[in-house]
């Protein structure tokens, strides 16, 4: 049975990029819930929250999570996506969830070498090392409860995509 497949993991983790790979290896729609909150809103993330505030910001993407959700389709989440009860509630019963995990210190790299200020704020406005700990701190157990499946996200992409698909097909073989 082809499903959803949800990918969660921390800012950096490159949930975009394997998510469009793994979409077009399986033949299936992408989606990123970031960008489709930017087109549906007219706003970068920065400025809806600067506009509202973080909660307006998680509802609205809650309900774009529940929009874009269907079959034959592979959701790249953003990385707070499992701070709600209703969101973890919905990716568990709605597909296969994949975490693509990553040590801190991986983040920090990418997202140094690749800064994002202008799409997401910082969430407490400390430096980027310290925020990124402190993220992992308090969702590494949220995205491990959500996980169906965990891949190393420090693999090449390559090896992230095969090992993703390998467990889909085991999964739709069952």
């Amino acid at each position: 049975m082809k499903q959803t497949v949800f990918i969660v993991g921390a800012r950096g983790a490159g949930k975009t990029t394997i998510g469009r790979l793994l979409a077009e290896a399986l033949s299936y729609q992408f989606f990123d819930t970031d960008e489709s909150i930017q087109i549906s809103s007219k706003m970068t993330i920065a400025q809806m929250v600067e506009k509202h505030d973080w909660q307006y910001f998680r509802n609205f993407e809650s309900q774009i999570l529940e929009e874009v959700s269907q079959n034959e389709c592979v959701i790249s989440t953003g990385g707070g996506i499992v701070l709600s009860p209703r969101n973890r509630s919905h990716l568990k019963q709605n597909g296969i969830v994949i975490y693509l995990q990553a040590p801190a210190k991986t983040l920090i790299e990418r997202l140094s070498l690749n800064p994002e200020d202008e799409q997401r704020p910082s969430l407490t406005g400390k430096s980027i090392t310290e925020e990124i700990e402190g993220i992992l701190t308090e969702r590494e157990p949220l995205y491990n409860q959500c996980a169906d499946f965990t891949v190393d996200a420090s693999l090449s992409v390559e090896n992230i995509v095969l090992s993703i698909q390998s467990y889909i097909l085991n999964q739709e073989n069952k």
